[in-house]
């Protein structure tokens, strides 16, 4: 038996990625600006695209209607002009059955994320259950695949091992089984490459997911829907459950989309792109609070 005294929360919580979203936690991009934060801001930076705070703006308010339309309360951090990457709220904490876990961002200009995110908590009356304390992890790389299972993905430039190793031994407390994924650098976070979709039916790049995580989840009778190398790296396989064969997109992820709706999921598509072209899609930007 695990030895753990925690309890599920009645009102918040998670434990899994694909149960009907009821509520989300999300960051208005007020301050939002491009910064060399992963391979894909970079390269952003590199090839000289225009940042327009404007445009971001409006495609953040399409985001946030897919969601309304869905039926889903939206709830925002304060914004802090000194955070200007707090819109991809997902980093910042994650939550888990027993309330939230707070991360330890990496970068110098994302480590003040966790005030907010704590103010927004205690605010609520929603229990935080762990603080990360071994060393850096981002909340991208908390992938939970079904209720009792979760990947933990590490890269050592933004999530690094000692904290993932300490998240391991918090969940195996409480009878959750872990799988580590260590992956390059250059893929961000794990949840870049595999994604829920429904029960039993994950968005995964085959191209950059270590054999043992595809055998791992296909060991769970988990059905892969395969992404592109390209689309990938666009954040196309970066989406959001949204419960009830409802899928919240991107308009770039095309092909995705394309198989999602022959199969009778309803796709949410807004376009996000002065955000991916930042560094993070829909995925990274919302931090599920209530799952049915």
């Amino acid at each position: 038996m695990p030895d753990s005294a925690a309890k599920p929360t009645d009102n918040w919580g998670v434990k899994n990625e694909y149960g009907k979203l009821t509520e989300v936690l999300l960051c208005a991009p007020d301050h939002f600006e491009w910064l060399p934060t992963s391979s894909i801001s970079k390269a952003t930076l590199r090839k000289g695209y225009r940042f327009d705070l404007q445009i971001a703006q409006k495609q953040h308010r399409e985001m946030v209607q897919a969601y309304e339309d869905a039926g889903v309360s939206v709830h925002y951090l304060e914004t802090d002009p000194a955070l200007p990457y707090q819109v991809y709220a997902r980093d910042s904490s994650v939550m888990t059955p027993w309330g939230a876990m707070v991360t330890q961002m990496h970068q110098w200009w994302r480590r003040g994320e966790y005030a907010p995110v704590i103010e927004f908590y205690q605010s609520h009356d929603i229990p935080i259950w762990k603080m990360v304390t071994a060393a850096a992890f981002e909340g991208g790389d908390f992938d939970v695949i079904e209720d009792g299972a979760v990947l933990l993905g590490y890269c050592g430039e933004r999530s690094q091992e000692p904290a993932a190793l300490q998240i391991k031994g918090w969940m195996e407390s409480e009878g959750w089984e872990v799988k580590l994924a260590p992956i390059a650098e250059h893929y961000v976070h794990i949840d870049l490459m595999v994604c829920m979709l429904a029960d039993k039916l994950a968005a995964v790049c085959l191209d950059t997911t270590e054999d043992d995580v595809i055998q791992w989840l296909k060991s769970k009778r988990i059905e892969i829907v395969p992404v592109n190398y390209r689309d990938t790296m666009n954040l196309g396989c970066n989406v959001v459950a949204l419960g009830n064969d409802r899928v919240l997109s991107t308009a770039e992820s095309k092909d995705l989309n394309e198989k999602l709706r022959a199969n009778g999921f309803e796709v949410y598509d807004p376009d996000v792109s002065m955000f991916t072209l930042g560094g993070g899609g829909v995925h990274c930007m919302c931090q599920p609070l209530h799952r049915e």
